[in-house]
């Protein structure tokens, strides 16, 4: 009976850390559990994405009027997503850069999201279960986790993130405008100090990312583990009758944490996005502003630098 409770194992963190699938031990580890999740979560982002692209796109003409309306509720609910990410959320950031980088955001947040969703799906402990019945093992398992709650994958779209921002600082200001930025505009005085703040700024920021979109996955898959976890050791204590009020009262906990960390899967696709979005406009208007104050018109900003400049703030 102890193998068949996989949903409330001793251990809550086993529905987090990762598994390796081929190689581990002494030699290498080629393939792991959140490898060949990133690979459905990556398949899932194509196929959603390009299905809901065919139904948004215009029909022929044959069609009339109805060849400009999307087809079916998938494609109208991406479209929704898509048109408000970009119209909302990244033209008043970046304003004439939003074309040029809104299929980057768009790709980060989907393919997060697609993670953080697969991660809700108890796909390791239905596995364990069809181990334990026909395999003889309670542990088998190629599938399953939530690849956003290792911080190797978060560090590594937090990486992309950080060259996508700093190429853009770059082609955006030129070397010498990208360099001058570190002294945030101080006098000559101030920048021994400006200086490594500003550095340390550049590499805090991504990281920031990855640690934000690794702890809040962790701490809620662990939560949820966690409050199953005290069904098997109710049953286990006191028996079936003498556990069923704390298994009830735990089946309801975690009802409502699974809510919630719906909530948060979209939360955090959308915040990731959203500062990676605030990073890019902060080196896109460094230029612009400091151009209007030389010419006394530091009124007269870029679209959206007031606006980002405000949650670059609140980022920090």
């Amino acid at each position: 009976m102890h193998s068949l409770f996989t949903l409330g194992a001793d251990n809550p963190l086993g529905h987090v850390v990762d598994k390796p699938l081929i190689g581990g031990g002494d030699s290498p580890v080629i393939l792991t559990l959140h490898m060949v999740t990133m690979f459905a979560a990556t398949f899932l982002t194509l196929w959603v994405l390009s299905r809901a692209a065919k139904a948004i796109m215009t029909g022929p003409e044959s069609q009339g009027a109805d060849r400009y309306i999307t087809k079916g509720s998938l494609g109208q609910m991406i479209e929704v997503f898509c048109l408000y990410l970009r119209e909302k959320v990244v033209r008043p950031q970046l304003g004439a850069d939003t074309d040029r980088f809104i299929p980057y955001l768009w790709t980060v947040f989907f393919f997060i999201l697609f993670n953080n969703l697969l991660g809700l799906i108890p796909l390791l402990d239905l596995q364990h279960l069809i181990g334990y019945f026909f395999l003889n093992d309670s542990h088998w398992a190629v599938i399953g986790g939530t690849a956003t709650g290792n911080f190797a994958v978060t560090c590594a779209l937090a990486i992309i993130a950080f060259v996508v921002i700093q190429l853009h600082g770059i082609r955006q200001n030129g070397l010498m405008g990208y360099l001058k930025h570190y002294t945030a505009g101080a006098p000559v005085g101030l920048w021994p100090i400006m200086i490594p703040v500003e550095i340390l700024g550049t590499f805090i920021k991504p990281f920031a990312l990855a640690i934000r979109l690794f702890a809040n996955m962790v701490a809620g898959h662990t939560l949820l583990a966690t409050l199953l976890m005290f069904t098997k050791m109710a049953l286990d204590g006191v028996g079936l009758f003498g556990g069923a009020p704390i298994t009830l009262m735990a089946i309801v906990a975690a009802i409502a944490i699974t809510v919630l960390e719906l909530f948060v899967a979209l939360l955090q696709a959308y915040v990731f996005m959203f500062l990676v979005t605030v990073f890019i406009a902060q080196l896109s208007h460094h230029g612009h502003g400091e151009h209007d104050h030389a010419h006394g018109h530091g009124h007269d900003h870029a679209p959206g630098h007031d606006h980002a400049h405000g949650h670059a703030a609140a980022a920090h």
